[in-house]
């Protein structure tokens, strides 16, 4: 069974950055693609960024500037790179992939971006 574990998270003042990571318990990545979501407690869930099979990226229109996503295969790990963080990126960010048709969600990390 795969197991997706965010980190990274934490609390960064306006203007600062974060690297958010996405570990994998088996060499899914260059087999699956991953997404980043993040959530505000009371709102919908948010896509924020895909990496597919190929490398090839996608971050939603609104953070393109400011937020990328890249794959580590030696790590096993996903990463987003969050530059120039606002408020309004608080939330909990959380990876996600489809093994066999079924979902899988990692518990997700904090993002407080706040002075």
């Amino acid at each position: 069974q795969v197991h997706l574990v965010e980190s990274g998270g934490g609390l960064v003042q306006p203007g600062g950055s974060l690297r958010l990571s996405c570990a994998a318990s088996g060499s899914i990545f260059s087999h699956n693609t991953i997404s980043w979501y993040r959530q505000v407690p009371g709102s919908e869930r948010e896509w924020v960024a895909l990496i597919g099979t190929s490398g090839l990226t996608n971050v939603a229109s609104a953070l393109r500037v400011r937020f990328r996503i890249s794959r580590d295969e030696a790590k096993n790990t996903v990463q987003l790179q969050m530059n120039n963080l606002k408020p309004e990126d608080t939330a909990v960010y959380s990876c996600y992939t489809q093994v066999s048709g079924k979902d899988v969600w990692g518990q997700g990390t904090q993002v407080t971006v706040s002075s």
